[in-house]
């Protein structure tokens, strides 16, 4: 229910000599607007809905304690009313009197409108006053039912609008929270099994005891607006542990969701990892075969170690499977996940293993096929009879085709017949016709 602003104040006028019948009239006709002004707020704030609300709940806190005062100020305010309304009377009483008022009555009526001439109890626990009773001009007495009334008024329209906001949105977030439990529940996400139904348990405490807070105690649940403001009401609910709880539920939602897509695609995932780990196997099988071949054909070469098959990833690729089989999504979920990356690393490794054990191998094909590309280049240029590179050549192949080879001497074979075949062919390459060839002989004998 909307509520009117402050009470309009008198303006009134210095101290001086008797007001003039006029100007009686004028104050008089001011102060009676005043006077149902004053009348309509306090019944508008008698009627608020947050002043109802205030009135019924059970409070805590800072709002206890502001109600508190707030209600004597209410109190306070109609017997200020009542005041104000019997000066009111009285001088409407003297100007009733004559038609031209005398000038007793003007001074009695001065006297009423101006002077400090009504008496009220003491207002010690709102301002702090010692004195049993005030006594004031109507000014004074507008401007602090002016005060109070803000004051007032600031309390309900805070209360009332904490009440009109958090509470509804933590009623629909613990509607979305009890949806996601019952999701939860349905993937086996519970507490003390799965860190996310312990998050579940952690936001409904958090979220039930906001409520009651928030209902007992809702001025503590205010911000008021940044700089001095003075407009009762003014700033917004404090959200911060609302919405740090809603972050939470979104955390946890997401959770659930990849515990969903878990279940969606656990067959796809678990053929995946098969097919990685039977991949592992058969390479490193591969390479414990290809480390015997190269023990056997390749001499002087350290060969590294093959390992065995991954069991234990084995063993958890079982217990993947049993997870499935059972609807355990939530304890599969992070299973897949560590398993898929593992399987890459030994599918990888497996590799690795591999190149490294037939490394000998490759570098003893790497000789036989050099060898083998220098004798097709002699025999181009017509030189695939010469003594000397036939005798090289044999040399090499019968090292690189023999077993066990010695990868060392076998590559200094293959040096020595690349360096004979290359001094064999320069001079012919610089003599197509082959004039100026070298004799043979000494050739040989320079080679010895």
């Amino acid at each position: 229910m909307g509520v009117p602003g402050p009470f309009p104040g008198s303006a009134g006028t210095p101290e001086g000599p008797a007001m003039g019948r006029e100007e009686v009239d004028r104050a008089l006709a001011r102060l009676g607007a005043e006077h149902e002004a004053i009348e309509t707020s306090l019944l508008a704030l008698q009627d608020h809905a947050g002043r109802r609300l205030l009135e019924g709940a059970e409070l805590t806190g800072v709002t206890k304690e502001r109600w508190a005062t707030t209600e004597q100020a209410i109190s306070l305010l109609w017997s200020y009313f009542d005041a104000y309304t019997d000066a009111l009377r009285r001088a409407r009483e003297v100007r009733s009197r004559h038609r031209w008022s005398t000038p007793g009555e003007l001074a009695e009526l001065t006297e009423l409108l101006r002077g400090p001439g009504i008496t009220l109890p003491s207002t010690a626990t709102l301002t702090g006053s010692p004195l049993l009773s005030e006594q004031l001009s109507l000014d004074l007495l507008v401007d602090r039912m002016n005060r109070w009334y803000a004051e007032a008024l600031d309390v309900i329209v805070t209360a009332d609008a904490v009440w009109s906001a958090l509470p509804a949105r933590i009623d629909m977030l613990s509607a979305e929270l009890h949806r996601t439990r019952s999701l939860a529940h349905s993937v086996g996400v519970r507490p003390g099994e799965h860190p996310s139904g312990d998050d579940l348990e952690q936001i409904t405490a958090e979220l039930t005891a906001l409520r009651a807070e928030v209902v007992s105690d809702p001025l503590a649940f205010w911000k008021p607006a940044a700089g001095r403001s003075s407009a009762p009401g003014g700033g917004s609910p404090d959200t911060v542990r609302y919405d740090r709880a809603a972050r939470a539920l979104d955390d946890v939602r997401r959770e659930i969701e990849a515990v969903l897509d878990v279940r969606q695609d656990a067959e796809r995932r678990l053929m995946r990892l098969r097919d990685v780990l039977s991949r592992a196997d058969r390479t490193l099988s591969e390479a414990r075969q290809a480390r015997g071949e190269v023990l056997a054909k390749i001499a002087a070469s350290e060969v590294p170690a093959v390992s065995g098959p991954p069991t234990a990833l084995h063993e958890q690729l079982v217990m993947a499977a049993d997870y499935r089989r059972h609807s355990q999504w939530h304890r599969l979920s992070p299973l897949l996940e560590s398993l898929e990356q593992r399987a890459d690393d030994e599918l990888l490794r497996a590799r690795e293993s591999l190149t490294a054990v037939t490394a000998p191998l490759a570098v003893r094909a790497e000789l036989r096929g050099r060898l083998d590309a220098y004798k097709a280049k002699v025999a181009r240029h017509g030189m695939a009879e010469d003594p000397f590179l036939v005798e090289r050549y044999d040399v090499a192949r019968r090292m690189l085709w023999s077993a066990p080879c010695d990868l060392r001497a076998a590559e200094q074979a293959v040096l020595r017949y690349q360096r004979a075949a290359a001094e064999a062919l320069a001079p012919r390459q610089q003599d197509p016709a082959g004039h100026g060839a070298a004799d043979r002989g000494s050739e040989g004998e320079r080679y010895e």
